[in-house]
Order: structure tokens, then sequence, then C-alpha cells
């Protein structure tokens, strides 16, 4: 067994022998005692060597490792007042099972910070950085307290295909594929397929999985490929769809402070479980308050300053209802003539979600299709589940790197994704 114990694991005893292993994140000679700080996922360590103990040899051929290079320790816990840790471990013995070379290209230890595009370029070193770590412990905590609200709810949980033959919503967004004698798409969104699944019989489903935009956007809050939780209900209209998302969104939060404190905190994120329910206003009542402002023509959709005017107004969860038809895709319900089922979730002035109830009459999304110059014949597949028995429904789709870039509090959206896609990446 390379080690027995983690370093959280190991902070927990008191003169028992362990084997740890992990980075070496730094190093201080004090004459004849040095101190190796070890690194793993779990936390920090310090290795307390004493040459009277190791050897002349040993002691210098340790204090000689460079950052980074990762070693296996056997050795007793001691508990101590003396250590920053409350405790530090004795090392009989130390392996070295791979030296870094120097110098590094992307400090670990150091507090130096680096740009953007250098921290991605070096990314296996980036992740190595405990606070850098931490938006993925929140991640994953956030991750599971959706999955397991949805589950709760007796959701099942489905995947959709990623390659498909037309656009979901008929835009041009789309990254072509050569697929044998075809041409196809990476799929922007589940959106079709998971509505043909309440023309299943599946009720209540949910997916989360990758999806793709072909968006030219090169900003601090866009990304090519993203992960997409969606959600579709049937027998539902668009108030039961964002019932199920801000208690998706609060039971995420919850189990994150819950099960990622230290993290959170090492971020400086203070979260609680948001209050629920999450304010509702129109479209137009967002409209009046942007256009105290600004001058903003109604059926437009909202732009980043008025958003920004938005979340100067409303510091908190809150969803926009009842946008004009005009501008929502083909396939949500329409209110009346003017107005639509569809709802956006906000967070100050960023996007996170959006929703709505959905057309379940064959006749209306045909007219409806036709009348924003798309061919129903390019959308036959998804047109027959139709024309055969489908309840009404209702669903959303949520960014999951937006919502985590909101609660780890980072500036960048490329933060929350371990390798990111976006205009001009595509390695790591």
């Amino acid at each position: 067994m390379l080690r027995t114990h983690t370093l959280k694991e190991a902070s927990q005893l008191d003169g028992v022998e362990v084997k740890v292993c992990g980075w070496i994140h730094d190093i201080r000679v004090l004459g004849r005692i040095a101190f190796i700080i070890l690194r793993d996922r779990s936390g920090f360590a310090q290795l307390t060597l004493i040459r009277g103990i190791l050897g002349k040899e040993k002691f210098k051929e340790y204090t000689k490792l460079t950052r980074e290079t990762v070693i296996c320790a056997r050795g007793k816990v001691q508990r101590t007042d003396q250590a920053k840790l409350g405790f530090e471990i004795l090392p009989e013995e130390i392996e070295v099972l791979s030296v870094a070379e120097t110098p590094l290209p992307l400090g670990v230890a150091d507090k130096v910070s680096a740009d953007m595009e250098t921290r991605i370029e070096n990314r296996f070193l980036d992740l190595r950085k405990p606070e850098v770590l931490s938006v993925f412990k929140v991640r994953s905590a956030i991750l599971q307290g959706i999955r397991d609200t949805l589950i709760s709810k007796n959701f099942l949980e489905v995947h959709t295909p990623k390659i498909v033959a037309t656009a979901t919503e008929g835009g041009t967004e789309l990254f072509p594929v050569r697929y044998f004698e075809k041409e196809a798409y990476l799929n922007q969104s589940p959106q079709l397929y998971k509505q043909i699944l309440m023309a299943a019989g599946f009720d209540r489903v949910f997916e989360i999985a990758p999806a793709f935009r072909a968006e030219e956007h090169n900003t601090t809050r866009h990304l090519n490929e993203f992960i997409s939780i969606d959600v579709e209900i049937s027998f539902a209209d668009d108030e039961d769809a964002m019932r199920v998302l801000e208690e998706s969104i609060a039971n995420g939060i919850k189990y994150a402070v819950e099960n990622e404190r230290e993290a959170l905190e090492l971020l400086g994120m203070k979260w609680k479980e948001p209050e629920l329910p999450f304010k509702r206003i129109t479209y137009d009542e967002a409209l009046s308050i942007i256009n105290k402002n600004m001058d903003m023509e109604w059926g437009e959709d909202f732009s980043t300053e008025a958003l920004k005017v938005l979340g100067e107004e409303i510091k908190d969860f809150y969803f926009i209802t009842q946008w004009p038809l005009e501008i929502k895709p083909f396939y949500v319900m329409p209110y009346d003539e003017k107005y639509s089922l569809a709802f956006d979730l906000m967070y100050r002035e960023k996007e996170l979600s959006s929703g709505a109830q959905r057309n379940h009459r064959y006749e209306s999304l045909v007219e409806i299709m036709k009348g924003k110059g798309l061919n129903p014949e390019n959308f036959e597949f998804y047109l027959r589940a139709f024309r055969y028995g489908m309840p009404p429904h209702a669903g959303w789709g949520l960014g999951l790197e937006r919502l985590v870039m909101i609660i780890t509090g980072v500036k960048n959206i490329r933060e929350c994704v371990i390798f990111p896609r976006d205009r001009t990446r595509l390695v790591p």
C-alpha cells in the first residue's frame, strides 16, 4: 500500500504510525531541523525532519528536494501546539516517487498571481492550488445537492444525443461535424429530445451533460462547451417548473455549505441556504425598472447594460416571467397573443437559467414554427411525438458553470471548468 491515510485523516490521529503521500508544497531548513509542508487533496501536513534522527546523508537528501516533487513519508503523528496545523509527522523514511523539474512554469505555493492564459496553459499546476481546487469541490457539492433534490422528487436521469441532424432552436450557433457521409452538429441543448420523452411517458426527467454553443463571444462569462442541467416535467406549468428550479438551487447551495464549508471559506464566500420562493417579476415590471435609468423598447431582449440596472435593484435570485412571445423559441407556450409562459432565473445581473411551459398542441406548434421562418419538415422527428398523445409539460435548462461562478465568487467563468473551451482554445 502506497499510503495508509490522507493528510486530513492523519490530522485526527496522535501517536499512530502512518504512511502519507502528496506533493511538496514548501521546504524550510533551520539548521539541524527542517520542515516539509506536504499537500494532498484533503489538506496539508507538516513533516518535521530532525538530522539527529534521520542521519546527515538522508537529511541532506530530503532537504534538497524540489517543490512539487511527489513523495511518500512513513512516520508517527504527533499532536503539538507548536505546529501551525496543530500536528506534525516525524518521518522515519521518505520515498521519492516523482521529482519535479525546476523552475516551475507556474508557482503553486507562491502568492504571485498569473494571467488566465498562463494558468490554463499550465492547468495541471494551477489545479494544485488549494483555492483553485476549492472551486471544484464546491462545484461537485452543488451538483450533488441538485441531483439529490431531483431524485427525491422522482425524476429519472437520462442522456440524450449530442450529435444531431438539426438545430434545437433553428439558430446558427452550431458546430458542424462530419458524420460519415452526412453533415451533423454538436447539440446546443437536449430540449427537443427531453420533450419527446414526455410523449414517451417518462413523466419527469433530468440530464446533466455537455452542451455546445458556437457563439463567438470571448468574455468572462461565455463558454463554447458547458455543462447544462436540464429538467422536463409532464402535467406541469411554468410555475411548477420554477418551483423545482428554485428548490434545486437552494438545496445545491445548502449541500455545498454543509459539506464544503472550508472550501467556501478559502474562497472568501459566506453563503446560507436561500429563502424560498425566489422573487418573481414580469418582463414589463423589469422593463419599467430599466427605463428609470436608460431607454429600452418593449419587445427587446435585455442587454448587458439593462441587466446591470436590474442587478443593482434586485441583489439576489429572482425570476423574470411572461416574456414577449416574439423573442422566445417556437416551443414556448403562448400566454396570449403578446406574451409567453417563459421565465429566466437571474442572480443580480447574471442569467442562470431559461425555462417555460412548452406548447404541447401540434397545430399551434407548427403554425408558430412557420411564423418564425422554420421548416416543420426539418423537425419531423420531433413533431411526430406531438401527434400521438403529448401531455402538457414544462422545464428548464441551467448553466452549471454560471451557478458555480456565483457561489464561488470567481470573476472568470473559465475558472469553473477544469479544461475550458472558448473561442480560441482547444488544448489542453
